[in-house]
C-alpha cells in the first residue's frame, strides 16, 4: 500500500503556502490564512514533530528580534516526476521540496504500448535511485505525465488518439506494483504543463492562466482560481478538437476541420511539404531534401526567418487560426494569463505575434486590457517539473481535498 503521510486540513492548507513560497514566518502565514497565531502556532509543532517542515535559520528583524523561517523538509523524502511524450520520455527524481536530485531522459514511441513504456519508465526510476544511493522505500509519490485524455479519478487514460493500446490500461496499478510504497497519480500532459509553468516559470503566482501546448496535437491546461480546472470527467481543456473548419481535414479524432488537424505540428510541416513539392518554394525544397523528404514545423520556422514568403503565411495562418480558438476561450474565461509551450513554439516570435493579433480582433478590450499571451520560460522543463508538483500535491494531500477536479 502507499505509504500515508498523516496531514490534517490545516496542515495541508500551511504547506502548501509553504510550497508556494519557498521559505516562511509565521508572520507570513498570519497575512496568508485566516488562521490565529495560537492554531498557526499549533499547526507549525505539528508539522515539525512530524518532520515535514523544518527550521531553517533566522529571518529579519521584528519587533527588535529575528523572526524564525520555516521550509519543507527535502530529506523526509522523494518524488518521481514522468513526463511521457509521443516520442521521448523524461524523468526526475526531487525531493519533498521539490528540488531535482537527478535528472534522465530517452527516445521513446507511445505508440509501443503501455506495458513497454511503463517498464522502461519504472526501470529508470529503479536505476536513479540505485544511482544516487537513494532508497525506493523513501518514494512518496509518482506523477506521470501522457500525452491523451485522462480519467483522472480513474488513473486511466481514455480512448488516445496517438496511444493505441492505451484505453483503460491501469497505469497507476503498474507503477505501485514496481514502488509499492509510493502514491501514484497520471494526468494529461498539457495539465501537467499549467502545474510546471505555475510552479516554477513565468505563471509562478498566476490563478487564472491558460497554457496552450502546441506540438503533434494541441490542447489546454486551465488553472482557475489556482487549481487545475479538469472538469467533470477530466477531458477540460481538449480545443484541439474544436472545429474551424467544417470542410477541413479529417483530425485523428475521425471529425473534419478540428483545430488540430489544420494547425498542430504535422499540420504545418504537410503545408510546407506541399509548398515546397509544388515549386512555392526553394527555400522549403532546400530544408525538405536535406530532412529525408520531411518537413518539421521548426523547419518552417526556419525557413520563415530567411524570408521564406510561403513559410511565412503558414505561420501566420496557424497563428490566426490558434488566436481565433483562443479568443473564444479568453471572452468565457477570463484569464491573467496565455502561455504558449510544446514543440512548435519554437518557431518563435512570428507565431506568438499571429496569435497575439488574432486574440486582440476578436476580444473586447475589457478581456484583453491586462492579458498577457507570453511563451513558457521552461520550455520542455515544464511537463517534468510539472510532474513533480503532481506528484507533490498527492504526497500532501488530505481525504477532504482528494476529488476530481484538483
Amino acid at each position: 500500500m502507499p505509504m500515508k503521510l498523516s496531514i490534517n486540513p490545516s496542515e495541508y492548507e500551511l504547506i502548501g503556502i509553504i510550497r508556494g513560497h519557498g521559505e516562511v514566518t509565521k508572520a507570513d502565514l498570519v497575512v496568508n490564512t485566516e488562521f490565529s497565531r495560537s492554531k498557526i502556532n499549533g499547526c507549525i509543532d505539528g508539522l515539525i514533530r512530524k518532520n515535514y517542515i523544518q527550521f531553517s535559520g533566522p529571518g529579519e528583524y521584528t519587533g527588535g528580534r529575528r523572526s524564525k523561517v520555516f521550509r519543507l523538509n527535502g530529506d523526509f523524502g522523494l518524488v518521481a516526476g514522468v513526463d511521457i511524450g509521443a516520442t521521448s520520455i523524461d524523468l526526475v527524481l526531487a525531493n519533498l521540496a521539490g528540488k531535482p536530485l537527478a535528472r534522465t531522459g530517452m527516445p521513446a514511441n507511445v505508440r509501443e504500448g503501455p506495458r513497454v513504456i511503463l517498464d522502461l519508465v519504472c526501470d529508470h526510476i529503479r536505476r536513479m535511485l540505485e544511482e544516487t544511493g537513494l532508497s525506493s522505500e523513501r518514494l512518496y509519490g509518482i506523477g506521470i505525465g501522457v500525452p491523451g485524455p485522462v480519467d483522472f479519478s480513474a488513473g486511466t487514460v481514455v480512448s488516445p488518439p496517438i496511444m493505441p493500446g492505451w484505453d483503460g490500461f491501469p497505469i497507476v496499478q503498474t507503477f505501485q506494483e514496481f514502488f509499492p510504497m509510493a502514491k501514484a497519480v497520471v494526468d494529461n500532459d498539457v495539465n501537467v504543463m499549467a502545474l510546471g509553468e505555475v510552479s516554477s516559470g513565468i505563471g509562478k503566482g498566476i490563478k487564472n492562466l491558460i497554457f496552450v501546448k502546441i506540438g503533434t496535437g494541441i490542447g489546454a491546461g486551465i488553472m482557475c482560481g489556482g487549481v487545475i480546472y479538469r472538469g467533470s470527467s477530466g477531458c477540460a481543456g481538449d480545443i484541439g478538437h474544436i472545429c474551424i473548419k467544417k470542410d477541413g481535414p479529417i483530425c485523428p479524432c475521425g471529425n473534419r476541420g478540428c483545430l488540430e488537424a489544420m494547425a498542430a505540428g504535422p499540420a504545418i510541416g504537410e503545408r510546407g511539404t506541399e509548398a515546397a513539392l509544388k515549386g512555392r518554394s526553394p527555400i522549403l525544397l532546400k530544408y525538405y531534401q536535406a530532412g529525408g523528404g520531411k518537413l518539421r514545423a521548426e523547419d518552417i520556422g526556419d525557413a520563415a526567418r530567411e524570408g521564406d514568403p510561403a513559410a511565412i503565411e503558414i505561420i501566420r495562418e496557424s497563428g490566426q487560426m490558434i488566436g481565433d480558438v483562443l479568443a473564444g476561450l479568453i471572452n468565457f474565461f477570463n484569464p491573467e494569463m496565455i502561455v504558449i509551450g510544446g514543440g512548435v513554439s519554437n518557431i518563435g516570435n512570428m507565431l506568438l505575434a499571429s496569435i497575439r493579433q488574432a486574440v486582440l480582433r476578436r476580444s473586447p478590450p475589457l478581456s484583453t486590457r491586462d492579458l498577457r499571451i507570453v511563451f513558457s520560460s521552461i520550455g520542455p522543463d515544464a511537463g517534468v517539473t510539472g510532474a513533480v508538483n503532481l506528484a507533490l500535491d498527492r504526497v500532501f494531500e488530505v481525504e477532504t481535498h482528494n476529488n476530481g477536479h484538483r
